[in-house]
């Protein structure tokens, strides 16, 4: 039976009588919602593919001969420089941090947080946008809907909120893509790099061939290296651009689920409403049903 609180009465009052009764928010719902964890999918997935390769190579008997610190050096080295070049310090430097996201990442809940949004949205109807402050402290890990919170105490529209809102969004995911088009452009130079350094390699072993000694160096160098290239486009590069897109889409999902839900407070629409805005937006796989 839901608790018979002066603030679950006059919410089901204020919309009729039939909605559900708001449970005050203090279960930590959005910090649930948006808690940062280490994406598993990703570190299982390197791990994975590097043990298969470095079981591959115990297998054949000699791991050490895929061993060089010249090969590496000038494909990783080089790779880094020649990606440096394409883009400007301070996307490459934001870059880093945008790649640590994708190790440890937001675990964003969708049917948790708007089931959050519609128990705001009934406490904002019911008793105002002031009574909201009371119920912050869950609110506090995310930073995007507190902001919207307080923009709409502070008399904001629901189409300023929107505006400057979206343009919040719009700064986030152009630093994600900015951070996977830094990827995807190491993807393609380290196998080039491992071209150069295979051709490096044969000019040497051609350059010595009356030293049979130094020919086996030489042709290490120059194979070794076609494989770091290969081997950090495909496995590190690559995959690490993908999941940021990925990671991208579901924040800006996450944040126009908010954005719509203060809008929708700000119109003072009925929240039944705003849950058939929600479900638009989200996945099939995650919609919900609040009110009965």
């Amino acid at each position: 039976m839901a608790e018979d609180t002066p603030a679950a009465k006059t919410a089901e009052a204020a919309a009729g009588g039939n909605e559900k009764p708001v449970r005050l928010p203090q279960a930590s719902v959005l910090r649930a919602a948006n808690k940062r964890k280490a994406d598993l999918s990703i570190i299982v997935g390197l791990l994975l593919a590097i043990g298969l390769i470095v079981s591959a190579l115990f297998m054949g008997g000699t791991p050490q001969a895929f061993l060089d610190a010249r090969a590496l050096m000038i494909v990783l080295f080089g790779t880094l420089a020649v990606t440096a070049v394409s883009f400007n310090g301070e996307d490459f430097k934001t870059g880093f941090g945008v790649v640590g996201r994708a190790v440890h990442r937001y675990e964003i809940n969708l049917e948790m947080l708007s089931k959050q949004l519609l128990e705001l949205a009934l406490i904002a109807r019911a008793k105002g946008f002031l009574e909201m402050k009371k119920h912050e402290a869950p609110l506090r890990p995310n930073a995007f809907l507190m902001l919207g919170t307080q923009m709409l105490r502070d008399g904001h529209t629901g189409e300023e909120i929107a505006r400057h809102l979206g343009r919040e969004i719009d700064a986030q995911t152009n630093m994600y893509h900015k951070t996977a088009a830094i990827l995807r452009r190491a993807a393609e130079v380290a196998p080039a790099m491992g071209l150069i350094g295979t051709l490096i390699g044969l000019v040497q072993m051609l350059a010595m061939l009356d030293d049979p000694a130094s020919i086996g160096p030489s042709m290490a160098v120059a194979l070794l290296t076609t494989f770091y290239g290969a081997f950090l486009s495909t496995v590190v590069f690559a995959p690490l651009a993908a999941k940021l897109e990925h990671n991208a889409q579901g924040e800006a999902t996450e944040k126009r689920l908010i954005i719509n839900a203060l809008m929708s407070m700000a119109r003072k629409e009925n929240p039944r409403r705003l849950e058939m805005v929600l479900n638009s937006i989200l996945p099939p796989r995650n919609r919900i049903r609040y009110f009965d």
